[in-house]
């Protein structure tokens, strides 16, 4: 890799990992040399087609960087012969011959990652009351005869009143046009799909099957995320999860981060709208593997749900998202959207499907987060709640019977692995728990997709399959956190010297230090550090996390909260203790901590067995009392006493009758080596 800044700056995606590499250099080779997973089988002969990426052009402001069209070689003929036999994506490029000539940021696609991304986003198991808005009726209509010129649809209007009390029934035009047949091949018997949602005034005809059908009828739950999506399939009888699946979200070539996908928007004209084809295609996707997974067919799947945060609401839609990347940050509409599926280019499901998103909180407080209101209830709480979904955004709710309020802040995609020096999505093979020994400075880890720890007998075999790859979200909160615990990592976030720390493990590295999580350089493999770069980008997470929860706690009028709730693949896979070390949160009892798993994901199913739930959900928003941390003046004296881990002020007394933390401070320790050197002592 090279180190003049005078050579293309080449920029990863999804994984962060970025350098300078000189003219010329293949895609694959530049992937290699930053430690980027691309997957190659064929030694760059361009005969597996597993080293596809897909470059992004445009202004990248985050990144300060414009991509031109020219950035990457044009095609060659290796890659002319391969899309002419078997095929590229629009858009793609093969790795191994496409050369890096500019600037350029390059998307690498699931499909084409060694270690795929493992989306932690379950379906939790929840009782839910049926009353979906899609709903399957038998009914046995009027034979036509010549003294009633009435037409079939009139007639089978006339049953669905007679036999189910439902007036007012629309059909569009492909649907009678199979009418006339499903009724005489049914022997004027039919079965219908109708739906009907908590405002409509009419129900829709979706689908009709001759006799009785008594098959299933199937929904979307999806939970459209700024870093992934997760989509399950739900059988709309009784709300059970038949099969779940889940992506990367493909707008992450277009920015990590929201307001990098506002910039994008901004400064490329017609961004927003090559987003939202990106995302559709992407959801559509999903819902075929959903259906071929589940063993149905793609036109039984009749209605979705999709819950998100307001920027990806609108580059779903179609909307440009610039006015929520400035103040008032006002969306385009905040009420609760019903289109239907061919609107959203989900062409892999029934044409006549439906799709509802949620309601919209607040400009940077989403539908996702009225999801999560819907599934863990505060404003149904006896005790004071805080809930924390934390992804690329953080979203918070706090709330009682009394009052409920909600606000987003910015932590980025640090706490999900990214910029992170050998940070990565999860993943087989990332490190996701570590525990350091307080005395020996001495660590011990489990990487996904292999239950034993690394000091365990049998590790080294059973990690073969995967390799040690880098570490995960969950992984950098634990090791951080293990760090401060065992000394090496002072109350300001500084990592030690091996002098100060007792250990060889911290490294300098620069004009701070690094600790040495693992070393598998003499075989070939990883060298994974924790920085002091690392440390930062934690520290600021974090900081604005705990910074928007005291800003609830002022606009509440309280000093403390009962409990604590953490959300999404976040609240699932962080130890809470860990995360009570950093200063994640406010600090309470450990035991009054809990995770509700995919809570926006679990919300998005409710809404989709319940139009009740839909009608609960938009009454509660329209009374959630938002607090816009953009602007609050608050904020950033909140946010640098965050910065220390876990507060630079706050006591934390309940975390200190179970974790005693050193009362280090490196930095004082330089300072008087620094004030002896220039003393010439």
């Amino acid at each position: 890799m090279s180190d003049s800044t005078n050579d293309p700056l080449v920029i990863f995606t999804p994984s962060g990992k970025r350098g300078h590499v000189p003219a010329g250099t293949p895609v694959l080779s530049a992937a290699r040399q930053l430690g980027v997973d691309l997957d190659s089988v064929c030694g760059g002969r361009g005969i597996c087609s597993k080293c596809q990426v897909t470059p992004a052009y445009g202004e990248f402001p985050k990144h300060g960087i414009h991509v031109a069209e020219g950035a990457l070689s044009e095609w060659n003929a290796v890659e002319a012969r391969y899309d002419r036999i078997r095929g590229l994506k629009e858009g793609r490029r093969l790795g191994c011959q496409a050369q890096i000539l500019g600037d350029v940021v390059i998307d690498v696609p699931p499909e084409s990652q060694v270690h795929r991304q493992v989306v932690r986003k379950a379906a939790d198991t929840r009782a839910v009351h049926m009353d979906p808005a899609t709903r399957l009726f038998y009914v046995e209509v009027k034979e036509p005869d010549l003294t009633d010129p009435s037409g079939d649809f009139q007639r089978l209007k006339d049953a669905l009143r007679d036999q189910w009390q439902i007036e007012g029934v629309s059909a569009s035009l492909p649907i009678l046009g199979r009418l006339q047949k499903v009724l005489r091949k049914g022997n004027w018997a039919i079965t219908v799909a109708l739906h009907r949602g908590h405002g409509d005034r009419e129900s829709r005809l979706l689908d009709l099957w001759p006799g009785f059908h008594e098959e299933a009828i199937w929904g979307l739950a999806i939970d459209l995320g700024s870093t992934t999506i997760a989509a399950h399939l739900v059988d709309l009888r009784d709300g059970t999860v038949k099969a779940s699946a889940g992506a990367m979200n493909p707008q992450i070539r277009f920015g990590e981060d929201l307001m990098s996908r506002v910039s994008y928007s901004m400064m490329n004209p017609g961004g927003d709208q090559e987003m939202c084809r990106a995302v559709r295609k992407t959801i559509s996707g999903l819902a075929a593997d959903l259906a071929r997974d589940g063993g149905i067919e793609g036109r039984d799947i009749l209605e979705a749900v999709i819950v998100c945060n307001p920027v990806m609401h609108h580059l779903l839609l179609g909307i440009d998202p610039v006015e929520l990347g400035q103040a008032p940050f006002s969306p385009a509409t905040s009420e609760s959207v019903s289109v239907g599926m061919p609107e959203l280019d989900i062409d892999s499901v029934n044409p006549e499907g439906r799709v509802y998103i949620l309601p919209i909180i607040a400009g940077h407080v989403g539908a996702d987060s009225a999801a999560v209101a819907l599934a863990e209830e505060p404003g149904k709480s006896d005790d004071l709640v805080l809930i924390v979904d934390v992804g690329t955004n953080a979203e918070l709710l706090l709330g009682d019977r009394d009052q409920v309020l909600a606000c987003s802040s910015p932590t980025g995609p640090a706490l999900e692995g990214a910029q992170i020096s050998a940070g990565q999505r999860a993943a087989p093979g990332a490190i996701e728990r570590v525990e350091i020994d307080p005395l020996t400075k001495e660590p011990r880890f489990r990487v996904i997709g292999v239950e034993l720890w690394s000091d365990e007998p049998g590790f080294a075999e059973a990690v073969k399959a995967t390799g040690i790859t880098g570490i995960c979200g969950s992984g950098i909160i634990e090791v951080v956190a293990e760090m401060r615990v065992a000394g090496i990592v002072d109350r300001h976030g500084l990592i030690g010297s091996a002098e100060q720390t007792g250990t060889a493990r911290c490294i300098p590295h620069g004009r701070t230090h690094s600790y040495l999580l693992h070393d598998d350089s003499e075989g070939g493999g990883p060298r994974i550090l924790v920085t002091q770069g690392d440390i930062r980008a934690i520290q600021l997470a974090k900081s604005a996390l705990y910074a928007g929860a005291q800003l609830l706690m002022d606009e509440k009028g309280v000093d403390h909260v009962d409990r604590v709730v953490l959300a999404g693949a976040f609240g699932a896979h962080i130890s809470p203790k860990h995360a009570m070390i950093l200063g994640m949160f406010p600090d309470v009892p450990l035991d009054r901590v809990r995770s509700a798993g995919n809570a926006a994901g679990t919300g998005a199913r409710i809404a989709l067995c319940s139009v009740a739930a839909r009608a609960e959900i938009e009454a509660e928003v329209r009374d959630i009392i938002r607090v816009e941390t953009a602007i609050a003046p608050n904020f950033q004296d909140y946010f640098v006493g965050a910065n220390g881990i876990p507060h630079l002020s706050a006591p934390f007394a309940n975390l200190a009758q179970i974790v005693t933390l050193p009362e280090t401070n490196f930095n004082a320790s330089a300072g008087a080596e620094n004030r002896r050197r220039r003393r010439g002592q």
